[in-house]
C-alpha cells in the first residue's frame, strides 16, 4: 500500500467545511511525539535545502518560470511568524522572499485588492512566503463589514482566476490554514503577557478580535471551500501543537519540491577547456 502524503492528508476536504469538526490538536502522519517530530524536522533540512538550491539554479535559466508561493493564514497566535522561522529558516535566504501583508496603506487602497499581492509574486527559482495574503480581503474585510457583501462576495472568483493565471505561469501554490483552537489562542496570549520578553508581541486588538471568533471561523471555512482548487489547493494544518505545525508545513514544502524535481540548468561551454585554462 502506498504511503499517504501530507498533501493528500491535510488538503482541505471537498464540499461544505465545518472547522469545528477538524481537530486543531491532531498530528496526522507525525513520525512520533514532540521529540521525534522535531528531530525529523531537522533531519529533512539537508534534502530540503538541496532541492531548494536546485530550484534556485533552475531559475537562472533563460526560459525558467517555476517558483513556489507558500501562503500562511490563520488566527492571531496561530504561528505564522514561528512557522516562517522554523520552515524558511531551513532554506537558503538568498532564494526566499518573505512578504507580510498588514493593513493596506493609502496607496494600496487606491488599487485593486490584488495589486499589492501581484507585486510580491517571486521571480523564477524563488520560494515566496506570504505572512497573510489576498485572503484578508475575504476575511477581516468581511467580518468587520469594511465593504459590502456584493464586493467581497465576487472576490472568491477573482482570487481563483488570479491563482490559476499564476499557476499557468509557473507558480506552485502551497496555501496553509494554521488551525488553532479558541482555548489555545487564549493560552498563548496569556503567555505573552506573563513573559516580559514576549510582551512586545502582545496587541490589545488581538483580545478584541476574539469576540469575532465564530465570524472568522465561518469566513475561513468559506474561503477554504470556495478557493481550494487543483491548481491552488488549501491545506489545513492543526496548529495547537507548535512542533507538529512546523514539521507539517516543512513537509508540505518538501513534498512539493520533490514532485517539482527541479534540475540544474545546462551550460553550453566546454568545462574541460575552462579547467585547462585555469591550470595554465
Amino acid at each position: 500500500m502506498a504511503k499517504a502524503s501530507l498533501r493528500s492528508t491535510l488538503r482541505a476536504p471537498a464540499g461544505a467545511i465545518d472547522l469545528s469538526g477538524l481537530d486543531p490538536r491532531a498530528t496526522p502522519l507525525a513520525p512520533g511525539g514532540k521529540k521525534a517530530t522535531r528531530e525529523a524536522l531537522i533531519g529533512q533540512g539537508a534534502e530540503l535545502a538541496e532541492l531548494q538550491e536546485r530550484l534556485y539554479a533552475e531559475g537562472t535559466g533563460a526560459r525558467a518560470r517555476r517558483r513556489i508561493v507558500l501562503v500562511l493564514q490563520g488566527m492571531d497566535t496561530s504561528g505564522k511568524d514561528g512557522t516562517i522561522k522554523h520552515v524558511a529558516g531551513q532554506l537558503n535566504p538568498q532564494g526566499v522572499r518573505i512578504a507580510s501583508f498588514k493593513q493596506p496603506t493609502e496607496e494600496e487602497l487606491e488599487h485593486h485588492f490584488l495589486w499589492r499581492i501581484r507585486r510580491q509574486i517571486p521571480a523564477a527559482g524563488l520560494v515566496g512566503v506570504f505572512n497573510r495574503s489576498h485572503y484578508e480581503d475575504v476575511l477581516v474585510v468581511r467580518v468587520h463589514e469594511l465593504v459590502a457583501p456584493a464586493v467581497w462576495g465576487k472576490r472568491y472568483g477573482e482570487i481563483n482566476d488570479f491563482e490559476a493565471e499564476l499557476a499557468a505561469d509557473g507558480v506552485t501554490w502551497i496555501k496553509v490554514f494554521l488551525h488553532i483552537s479558541h482555548e489555545e489562542q487564549r493560552e498563548r496570549l496569556i503567555a505573552r503577557l506573563d513573559d516580559p520578553t514576549k510582551r512586545w508581541k502582545f496587541n490589545p486588538s488581538d483580545v478584541r478580535e476574539r469576540r469575532f471568533w465564530a465570524d472568522y471561523q465561518r469566513a475561513y471555512a468559506d474561503a477554504l471551500e470556495r478557493c481550494s482548487t487543483d491548481t491552488a489547493p488549501w491545506y489545513v494544518v492543526p496548529a495547537d501543537r507548535k512542533w507538529y505545525r512546523d514539521w507539517a508545513v516543512a513537509g508540505l514544502v518538501h513534498e512539493t519540491l520533490r514532485d517539482l524535481d527541479p534540475q540544474y540548468p545546462r551550460r553550453r561551454f566546454d568545462a574541460d577547456a575552462w579547467k585547462q585554462r585555469l591550470q595554465e
